[in-house]
């Protein structure tokens, strides 16, 4: 396979994937529950129905004054106010507030009338029943949230490609939006390969391995907020593979197949995909370690990958190609962020100029701040992945890094 011999950087990969996505590939629109849209992408903005807040409203407990009967006011020579009532909570107030009075109000209330100010009641002190004094002043507007303050009716509140978080969920229902547009999620068909790879509930046999990949990668693609097929485990055999194969590309939105992407007798899935549509194979071999031996492919319009078969090396790259690829799909506006701390490198790590080399690494907490521990072990070993808590990325153009170098830690 020729490609393979004309290895990609990583971002140079990805966008040739991206570039090679017809615009029609991005998903449908579905309405749903904005209480069921949690890490759903926005397929079309929304806008406020009407002003948040409604109405004028407390941010402390206190009274509602009129500012200028505060004025001068301190703990030596207090404002004298008569208290006129209180205002209730979740009710409108027929309450109205004049000159050197004031109404008790809580956290959230409703201005009253003639009010133009909340004393906070700290600042206060109640000398009998009737009558409060202020010790000290405030001015027109504090601690009062006004109408339309946070929204406008008729605001776009979030365009569409928002990733919708809590905080986004509670913002629409704070607006009474409970129903939202959203992308469909995308299907992405799962391929295991591989003779000697049986699923997880079976007795495994001399020279066999349990399915481990298409279960990590259903996780990732969720996460990711895709809709993972699992396609089953496939046998080495072009017919079998093909069969499969084409079967997930009439069905799904995103094919990922793992094993058999390396250069081998047993090479089958750039074939495979090559037979599916056009433009077929873009990138097959990658600069980086794991995962150099990646497939990257669009056959009639279906992004289609093509993992190592190593746990370690499929995770990693499937969270370098399938995880953008899924985003792209939903119309994702901003690149969903990664969490990321910072950290210093516990020993020296060798590296090879031209290549992005990911180093998994666990976390350990010092006197001096957070320590990036590597671990050790090849790319089939299945509980590094367990025992690390995020990747190290060494850039192409570095040796490696040496002991005490701050470095960022991508968490899983």
């Amino acid at each position: 396979m020729a490609e393979f011999l004309h290895l990609l950087p990583p971002s140079e990969a990805l966008d040739h994937l991206i570039q090679a996505l017809p615009q029609s590939s991005r998903m449908e629109a579905e309405q749903i529950a904005t209480k069921e849209a949690l890490d759903r992408v926005l397929a079309s903005p929304v806008t406020a129905p009407y002003p948040l807040p409604s109405f004028a409203r407390s941010t402390v407990d206190g009274y509602a004054v009129r500012a200028v009967g505060t004025y001068g006011a301190s703990p030596s020579l207090p404002a004298y106010l008569d208290l006129i009532g209180e205002v209730l909570m979740g009710a409108p107030t027929d309450l109205s507030v004049g000159p050197n009075q004031a109404a008790l109000i809580h956290t959230g209330g409703m201005i009253p009338e003639g009010a133009d100010a909340v004393v906070m009641v700290e600042d206060t002190q109640r000398i009998r029943e009737s009558e409060t004094e202020v010790l000290k002043p405030v001015a027109v507007g504090q601690n009062i949230l006004q109408v339309g303050e946070d929204v406008k009716a008729g605001d776009t509140i979030m365009e569409a490609g928002v990733w919708l978080r809590p905080q986004e969920i509670g913002g629409l229902m704070s607006l009474g939006v409970i129903e939202v547009s959203v992308a469909r999620r995308p299907r992405v068909g799962i391929l295991s390969t591989g003779d000697e790879v049986v699923p997880p509930e079976a007795e495994v046999g001399a020279g066999q391995v349990r399915d481990v990949n298409s279960y990590t990668l259903s996780a990732l693609v969720s996460r990711a907020g895709g809709d993972p097929i699992r396609r089953g485990i496939i046998p080495d055999s072009y017919k079998a593979l093909q069969e499969t194969t084409r079967l997930a590309h009439a069905e799904d939105d995103i094919v990922v197949i793992t094993a058999g992407s390396s250069v081998s007798a047993r090479d089958l899935t750039a074939d495979v995909i090559g037979s599916l549509g056009k433009p077929g194979v873009l990138v097959h071999g990658i600069s980086i370690k794991p995962g150099k031996p990646t497939i990257l492919a669009v056959a009639d319009g279906v992004p289609m990958v093509g993992l190592p078969g190593n746990p370690v090396s499929a995770l990693i790259v499937a969270g370098l190609f399938v995880v953008p690829i899924i985003r792209k799909l939903m119309g994702l506006k901003e690149p969903a962020l990664t969490p990321r701390v910072p950290a210093r490198m516990s020993v020296n790590i060798a590296s090879e100029t031209g290549r992005e080399d990911y180093i998994l690494v666990r976390l350990e907490t010092t006197d001096e701040g957070l320590v990036a521990v590597p671990i050790y072990g090849r790319s089939n070993l299945i509980f590094t992945l367990v025992r690390a808590d995020g990747l190290v990325r060494i850039p192409p153009e570095a040796t490696g890094l040496d002991m005490g170098a701050e470095v960022e830690v991508i968490l899983f």
